[in-house]
């Protein structure tokens, strides 16, 4: 594995920096706290090619290669203050477009791909039922098979991008007996008769990224929009969720070297007792503990990456890197709040997003508790 970056790469790093501070700052504090998601951010991120980043040419994308992905997100997340719209990114690029790369036909590559990457349509992934949580296959959304169309019946909950999406990648079982292997895979478009949205669930953060639920009454789709073949939905989920774990974070470790980098200078230039408050030794192992975690969870990111690159199964370099990165996220946060004590509580100096921002990580695309239990059964430790 080497980790060193060409002259390109780090290039194009500095102009996803640029790109970012320029482009998708401006507003963010009154968006943030209103939870308003901005189509026109969304849009400049596709002219810029973020989308179509892992994307093959032929299909409208950058054809960059799964580690350059990684260092662009990664600069996103140290560089642009929205995290909530890069949340809506990754789950557009990693739980909706991979599986299309990976188990598309060619005829739904070429008409969904390209809307994809140049930001035309918005892509959700459905999978979350009121009663599943972590047992993901535990499906009661129903597929039934009449002549030439499946008709779906059924809901999702936490499906983000929901509110604003134009593509649906739903998962519903057509034969509830045959528990996982019946379970399928649809591309669900918006305006189809029974498919409606519930209203916006409010979030602890990243509340510029839009989550809802999402009903099915019987909602008729053509049998050609199936996504892979019939029972095939549990492998394509499982494929989304090892891009997921291993990239969905990306970002985060971006903004952990920014709230490091913020909490270095508040060390410095704060005074308490007539000195820095950097140098109280209270103070400095806070922060040279946010450096260690960065570094670990920079590193594993880039494992977990890099494993994909090269084909290998990567379950676990996956689990590890989401867990790491997830927990480490929160506790630096907390800790930068500790450092910046009462100013670090206050909405006004944004200290306090970082915690609200990253609280969900140990949720989304599998709780830490689910990760640890990839883990030891990769050990050997579980059945």
């Amino acid at each position: 594995m080497d980790f060193s970056w060409t002259d390109e790469q780090l290039q194009l790093k500095a102009a996803v920096i640029d790109f970012a501070r320029q482009t998708l700052n401006d507003g963010f504090e009154a968006r943030e706290k209103d939870g308003h998601f901005s189509r026109e951010m969304w849009n400049e991120c596709a002219r810029f090619g973020i989308q179509g980043m892992p994307i093959p040419e032929e299909f409208g994308g950058g054809a960059q290669d799964v580690l350059t992905t990684m260092l662009v997100m990664e600069a996103l997340g140290y560089s642009c203050l929205d995290q909530g719209l890069l949340f809506s990114l990754h789950a557009q690029m990693w739980a909706v477009e991979t599986p299309l790369v990976r188990f598309g036909s060619d005829a739904q590559k070429r008409r969904y791909l390209p809307k994809l990457c140049d930001g035309s349509i918005i892509g959700a992934h459905g999978m979350s039922e009121p009663d599943s949580g972590s047992d993901a296959f535990a499906l009661s959304t129903r597929a039934e098979a009449r002549g030439n169309c499946y008709v779906l019946n059924g809901s999702k909950t936490f499906v983000t991008n929901a509110p604003v999406a134009d593509l649906f990648l739903v998962f519903a079982t057509v034969d509830k007996k045959k528990g996982m292997w019946g379970i399928t895979a649809f591309l669900v478009d918006k305006g189809v008769q029974g498919l409606s949205t519930g209203s916006k669930l409010q979030k602890l953060g990243l509340t510029t990224s839009p989550t809802s639920e999402v009903f099915f009454e019987d909602c008729e789709i053509p049998a050609k929009n199936m996504l892979g073949r019939i029972g095939q939905g549990a492998a394509i989920f499982n494929h989304s969720m090892a891009w997921e774990r291993s990239c969905i974070l990306g970002s985060v470790v971006g903004a952990m070297e920014r709230e490091l980098e913020l909490c270095v200078e508040h060390a410095k230039t704060r005074k308490q007792f007539g000195k820095p408050v950097g140098n109280f030794q209270l103070v400095a192992g806070k922060v040279a503990d946010m450096k260690l975690r960065l570094d670990a969870c920079r590193l594993l990111l880039y494992r977990a990456a890099w494993a994909h690159g090269q084909g290998e199964p990567n379950a676990l370099e996956g689990a590890m890197a989401k867990l790491m990165i997830s927990e480490a996220s929160v506790q630096s946060s907390l800790d930068a709040i500790q450092i910046h004590g009462g100013y670090g509580y206050m909405r006004e100096y944004q200290v306090e997003r970082h915690l609200r921002d990253n609280v969900g990580s140990r949720l989304y695309s599998g709780t830490s508790e689910i990760q640890r239990l990839i883990v030891a059964r990769h050990l050997g430790l579980m059945p």
